[in-house]
């Protein structure tokens, strides 16, 4: 056993300590056993020595600089006792947040989510997650460090409620495979923040506007057909765009007049097959050996690149600020001035609920407004008084 002193150990006095040749120990006067080995070329170990069942065992813990001297006495407790018991004196190194969403990754996400999802979830945890929670171990992240990152990202607050939300998920899916212990997940931030509906809809001179756009691509190049296509597809039916890029040929069910999404959002559900989307169909050329509705380049592929089209075809048209999925936008825009009813609306675009559709709900409440001032203004020239009478 190592001799009992009067040193203590802790930051200045281990910093002091110096030897002008070969190496010396200095060893802890409250924790029997606890030292720092310290060299003449100035590094400094700290280090255990105590007796097992089978003899007496020394064991480095970390270097000084690396580890604090109160993480070093944290770490010298458990090592003692493990070696008293004959167990390993270093447990394996706890999993660190950055392995935990590589696995995550890897093991969760590309086997369950969508691809647009998995995308989201890694751009999340990669630009984000990583960058701020990495290199600690998964069960030393807390609630407060969740809300601090929250904060940090409170001039995105989509972007900051969304890594919120992953990094939950992250957490319940790690105490699944018995990675952490039940309900010792950081949670969810103190509120997470009100974002702004990002919804635009078009106008219907931008409608002609796009219209126009449209044609003009198909007719300037053939390799254009099928983003063409595409986007006329949105347009009609209020698909999601990976609802349309992934549509089969055999998806299309003429006698019934359906479009069979089997991989939609929230699980497979038809879309009616009108003209004006049976047309679009038919202008597509059909290529033998490829399934799919909407081709892309290479053979027996779809279409991959439509945001790159759209970008193109919207700055032609005008349509500043106008994403692919504002199409689906208008869409519903245009069902609820047609009168149509905000469950109608939630089956057409294949909403899992009403709440989804009820963001829809201050449209209907404009064109009930508009519908009140026509009514308003016919019955008021009945009741405006006339010329008087002779």
């Amino acid at each position: 056993m190592p001799r009992r002193s009067e040193f203590r150990i802790g930051r200045r006095a281990v910093e002091a300590l110096r030897v002008e040749t070969g190496d010396a120990t200095f060893w802890d006067c409250d924790l029997a056993g606890f030292g720092v080995r310290v060299y003449a070329t100035g590094r400094k170990v700290y280090v255990v020595q105590t007796r097992g069942p089978d003899g007496p065992r020394r064991v480095s813990l970390g270097q000084h600089g690396r580890m604090s001297p109160d993480e070093a006495r944290k770490r010298a407790r458990a090592a003692i006792d493990r070696l008293k018991r004959g167990e390993d004196p270093l447990p394996p190194p706890e999993l660190t947040v950055a392995e935990l969403v590589e696995r995550y990754l890897r093991a969760h996400v590309a086997a369950h989510c969508k691809p647009s999802s998995a995308r989201l979830y890694e751009l999340v945890l990669r630009r984000h997650v990583v960058p701020a929670l990495g290199a600690k171990p998964v069960g030393a992240v807390g609630r407060g460090d969740v809300a601090d990152l929250h904060h940090r990202l409170r001039e995105s607050p989509h972007i900051a409620n969304r890594t919120a939300r992953v990094l939950s998920g992250m957490y319940r899916q790690a105490e699944a495979w018995g990675l952490v212990p039940p309900g010792s997940g950081p949670g969810r931030p103190v509120r997470y923040y009100r974002e702004r509906p990002r919804e635009r809809f078009l106008a219907p001179e931008e409608y002609r506007r796009l219209g126009r756009a449209l044609a003009g691509a198909e007719a300037r190049s053939p390799t254009w057909r099928s983003a063409v296509a595409a986007i006329r597809l949105l347009l009609l039916t209020g698909c999601r765009k990976s609802e349309i890029v992934t549509l089969r040929w055999d998806d299309v069910d003429l006698t019934a007049r359906e479009l069979r999404l089997r991989g939609a959002k929230t699980g497979p559900r038809m879309v009616p097959l009108t003209a004006p989307v049976l047309r679009v169909l038919d202008a597509i050329p059909k290529t033998a050996g490829n399934p799919w509705a909407i081709p892309g380049r290479k053979p027996g592929t779809h279409l991959s690149d439509l945001a790159y089209h759209w970008a193109r075809i919207a700055a032609e048209a005008g349509l500043d600020g106008v994403r692919i999925h504002d199409l689906r936008h208008s869409y519903a825009s245009r069902a609820l001035a047609l009168g149509e009813s905000l469950a109608t609306i939630g089956g057409l675009l294949g909403h899992a609920g009403v709440g989804t559709t009820a963001r829809y709900a201050h449209l209907m409440r404009d064109a009930e407004k508009a519908a009140a001032g026509r009514v308003g203004d016919s019955i008021a020239v009945h009741l405006a008084p006339g010329p008087p009478a002779g």
